[in-house]
């Protein structure tokens, strides 16, 4: 990916890797890294004067008591309390939060979206997110609710951070950068970002507009899938998620910060930018991913393999083995199954799926789901390939066949999402969707033999 100056009056550490030199390697790391010398204590956390004339602050990502913790120590030219004051709310009534339940939308059905248009009127991060469903209860933390964004604008001494929910960032048109508290993260089509709850940062268009797809997880994090008898290799691995190395801004300018807050937001005046981190170490951090390292695996004699074998992260619920939310992409592959319906089969589901189209297509629906798309599949209603995919499935010649062109994601939760008003009466919906299942034929005639 292209790299891209620093904003003026950021200054960054170096470090990080050869290949990402503003990037540090690994998942669930604990890193460190400073931009001045010695700026970060060693052997101790909270020293009795720490150098530079910092102040020692401690960002949890868990409870103390959480086995293992996840926190980060930074190091910073003012605590968080002075990047804080009187709130007053405000309203984003785009951004939705659950539970929300709007009694004239329908939310039982199969559903399919065309993608969102981008608009001329100036949208950033914060007014440019439109929520697409719901799911669970942000009071609660449990659930997600899944957006598309539009973004034409950057963020101009405006900050945000979340404290209900970590964001999974997935690009599909246009380049965005999220200057963090504890470092740079710029991401484009075929990365995501994971913004960790509590994180304060600030969103730019380093190349717009921009488009793409958020999941908001009110729950547990995200974390690496357990592999099982897949073993050590595949999937994705640790090494390619990078954390920033850390930047600051010395800044003395009227700025605000918007906080998401049980589903409600509010807005504080400061003086200064937040984003003051000198130092930092720990190991709760943003990331980025790119989606072209994932390694799929897959059936390499017969039958068709559960989606679950694409998840590439997970997020726990309470019920062992089904996750509060599943973030599972289906990539290039290769496809060698013997006597083997290879696309995904017809099935109904606890889990409610919604699918977004990065680019390319997808190999059940090949025609209406195009790049930028998004679908919906509810919990237990009955889903699968159109006809021609069917058809084109049960009758090619089964040689090896390499699926190429196409990056596609499901945001898969344990719990029914529901459409936002957004979603049912102004994104721009397929209203036939539904009826692609219509020409499937009765094939059965009782008598025996392969039909």
């Amino acid at each position: 990916m292209q790299r891209y100056d620093l904003p003026e009056g950021m200054i960054q550490a170096s470090g990080g890797s050869d290949a990402h030199p503003g990037y540090m390697p690994g998942w669930g790391n604990d890193f460190e890294s400073e931009v001045l010398p010695g700026a970060l204590p060693q052997g101790m956390n909270s020293p009795q004067k720490c150098e530079y004339g910092l102040y020692g602050e401690q960002l949890s990502g868990t409870a103390f008591t959480a086995d293992p913790p996840e926190r980060t120590w930074t190091y910073r030219i003012r605590p968080s309390v002075k990047h804080s004051s009187r709130y007053e709310r405000i309203d984003l009534p785009y951004w939705c939060s659950a539970p929300h339940v709007v009694e004239d939308v329908t939310s039982l059905g199969q559903y399919r979206w065309d993608p969102v248009p981008h608009s001329d009127a100036p949208l950033t991060w914060l007014t440019g997110m439109r929520t697409m469903t719901t799911a669970g209860d942000v009071n609660t933390q449990v659930g997600m609710a899944a957006h598309v964004y539009l973004v034409n604008t950057s963020m101009q001494d405006e900050y945000f951070f979340s404290a209900d929910s970590e964001l999974l960032v997935v690009p599909q048109e246009g380049h965005l950068r999220f200057a963090t508290e504890l470092g740079i993260i710029d991401v484009a089509p075929k990365e995501i970002a994971i913004l960790p709850r509590g994180l304060v940062y600030r969103v730019e268009v380093l190349e717009g507009p921009c488009r793409g797809f958020v999941c908001e997880n009110y729950g547990q994090k995200f974390d690496l899938p357990g592999r099982g008898p897949i073993g050590a290799n595949c999937m994705a691995n640790p090494r390619d998620f990078k954390a920033p190395v850390a930047a600051y801004e010395d800044r003395e300018v009227p700025s605000t910060v918007t906080v998401k807050w049980c589903g409600q937001f509010h807005r504080t005046n400061i003086d200064q930018s937040p984003l003051d981190v000198v130092a930092w170490h720990g190991n709760y951090a943003p990331y980025k991913y790119d989606l072209t390292t994932y390694c799929p695996v897959g059936a390499i004699l017969f039958d068709h393999p559960d989606p679950s074998i694409f998840t590439l992260l997970t997020a726990p619920s309470g019920v062992p083995g089904t996750a509060n939310i599943d973030f599972v992409l289906f990539r290039e592959r290769w496809m060698v199954a013997e006597n083997t319906f290879r696309p995904p089969w017809y099935h109904k589901n606890i889990m409610s799926e919604l699918m977004g189209n990065i680019y390319g297509q997808y190999d059940a629906k090949p025609q209406g789901f195009v790049p930028g798309g998004v679908s919906l599949h509810n919990m237990m209603l009955p889903h699968g390939p159109d006809r021609d995919a069917f058809e084109g499935a049960s009758n090619s010649n089964l040689g090896p066949e390499k699926l190429d062109n196409t990056m596609s994601f499901m945001f898969e939760t344990r719990f029914p999402q529901h459409l936002t008003r957004f979603a049912g009466n102004e994104a721009p919906l397929q209203d036939d969707y539904i009826s692609c299942w219509d020409t499937l034929e009765k094939k059965f005639d009782g008598k025996p033999g392969v039909k």
